[in-house]
């Protein structure tokens, strides 16, 4: 006999890390919160569908660099939630392998509990501090890396130096991607800090997001991809960025360097030489 699909209901749910609130989304699914920030949405009944647009762009990112969608790609998702993203690129490369690490216990149950997730070996999910999961993995084992960890609205801050960035970036294969979820206000001060630190350990750096957010003329979020191996300014890439529902914009080259200008961020108490 088939096991019944979870059935997920609406309410306020107390987590490991604060509180949870799922709804339902207007147009169907779910919408995760997590201490009041909008934190996830999937929709059991239409695995394609990416609600969130930063979610679409590392996708079209991935689906650029791999359009083989036979190829067995090992992921590492830095951030879980309600996994949609691993949910996804586990339909779309049907040959892919995916860790989403996940740093409230509860909540990785809750998730489990109620949404019809891919099962080991296709996902797995593992509870811990996305930097010490990072540190403890081995070298050349991951053809992308993803890093979508929020506290609140911010990512944790020793998600974001040089120290961690090398330890992200030792976990890929040659030619693999490091893709980093970046939010910021309209100011974009923390971004261009960002983009200057992950530009520090990767030769080459694109950004992804829509006009707008660029100029500064509103918060949001912008997707950082980043690799050692050539990343081209891509027609395709560019042609789906386009035509999403909400069109994004491919930031690429020189463009890069000058918009990563910020302050490189290390972390407070190395000693290396390479901190001074």
């Amino acid at each position: 006999m088939a096991a019944s699909r979870p059935t997920p209901a609406a309410g306020i749910f107390d987590i490991s890390t604060g509180t949870a609130e799922l709804v339902h989304s207007v147009g169907g699914g779910w919408l995760l919160s997590i201490n009041g920030a909008q934190s996830s949405h999937i929709d059991p009944e239409d695995v394609d569908r990416l609600d969130f647009e930063y979610m679409r762009q590392a996708a079209a990112a991935i689906a650029d660099h791999y359009p083989d969608a036979s190829a067995p790609l090992r992921v590492l998702h830095l951030g879980a939630a309600t996994c949609a993203l691993p949910r996804y690129l586990a339909h779309r490369y049907p040959q892919s392998r995916h860790v989403a690490v996940e740093i409230d216990a509860e909540l990785a149950r809750l998730a489990r509990e109620w949404f019809d997730l891919p099962r080991a070996p296709r996902l797995r999910l593992r509870v811990g501090d996305a930097r010490e999961v990072t540190e403890s993995l081995r070298a050349e084992t991951r053809d992308v890396v993803i890093r979508d960890a929020f506290a609140g609205s911010v990512t944790p801050e020793h998600l974001t130096t040089t120290e961690f960035t090398r330890a992200a970036r030792r976990l890929l294969v040659p030619g693999g991607l490091y893709i980093a979820n970046c939010g910021d206000r309209r100011d974009l001060k923390s971004l261009r800090s960002e983009v200057s630190t992950i530009g520090e350990v990767f030769e080459n750096v694109e950004l992804i997001s829509d006009p707008a957010m660029f100029k500064g003329r509103r918060s949001g979020n912008v997707i950082v991809v980043a690799g050692d191996g050539e990343l081209p300014a891509s027609a395709d890439l560019e042609r789906s960025l386009r035509s999403d529902p909400e069109p994004a914009r491919l930031m690429t080259g020189n463009a890069v360097a000058s918009f990563g200008s910020g302050r490189i961020r290390r972390d407070p108490t190395d000693r290396s030489p390479a901190a001074d």
